[in-house]
């Protein structure tokens, strides 16, 4: 079995804290992944886009935060255990705060005028950066007319059907084996176009 691809780069345990601490204190909710793959693949350089995209693709259908799980994935892969601690740890540190913050006032200030809309308005940039996001990595996990229909087939079974995720995974998923298998099978040439 192959085994992952080492870091490029092998950043010390104060720099993935950093790093996780810095993206956790400048986004928020589903755009995470986003900011984790400007600030991991493109800023530092601490991963490939590939092995990235299969960590994202792993932590999406794994039960938890897609978050937490970036996070878990990535301080593993850069520094084991100890690695993911830690990001994790960064990562949650502002978050945890704030929320807990945000709470308080909301539970006892739900009356302060805006409140709502304010609300209303992180979650419409949340989904911006959601969207950014896909529109960001299509280009490189989408490589094959297959891929493509088997994104198409997981948006329309969730956000046009409304099925739910277990049913639209037990069909992908072995669908998605099953078109690796066969792409894997195929001469490079064919693989290629």
């Amino acid at each position: 079995m192959n085994q992952p691809p080492a870091p490029a780069i092998r950043p010390t345990l104060a720099a993935i804290f950093a790093c996780f601490f810095s993206i956790g204190l400048q986004s928020f909710g589903g755009g995470l992944s986003a900011w984790i793959r400007r600030e991991v693949v493109r800023k530092r350089g601490w991963m490939e886009e590939r092995p990235f995209l299969a960590g994202l693709a792993l932590c999406q259908i794994a039960p938890g935060p897609n978050s937490m799980n970036m996070a878990v994935f990535i301080g593993t892969m850069l520094r084991g255990i100890p690695g993911a601690l830690v990001a994790i740890s960064g990562l949650m540190l502002v978050p945890v705060v704030v929320t807990l913050a945000a709470g308080m006032l909301y539970f006892s200030g739900s009356s302060i005028p805006g409140l709502q809309r304010g609300l209303a308005g992180a979650g419409a940039a949340a989904i911006g950066l959601i969207l950014a996001n896909g529109c960001q990595l299509t280009p490189r996990a989408v490589r094959n007319i297959g891929q493509a229909c088997l994104m198409v087939f997981v948006a329309l079974g969730l956000g046009v059907a409304r099925l739910g995720l277990g049913e639209v995974l037990a069909l992908a998923l072995p669908a998605g084996l099953l078109l690796a298998i066969w792409q894997e099978r195929r001469p490079r040439e064919d693989r290629d176009r």
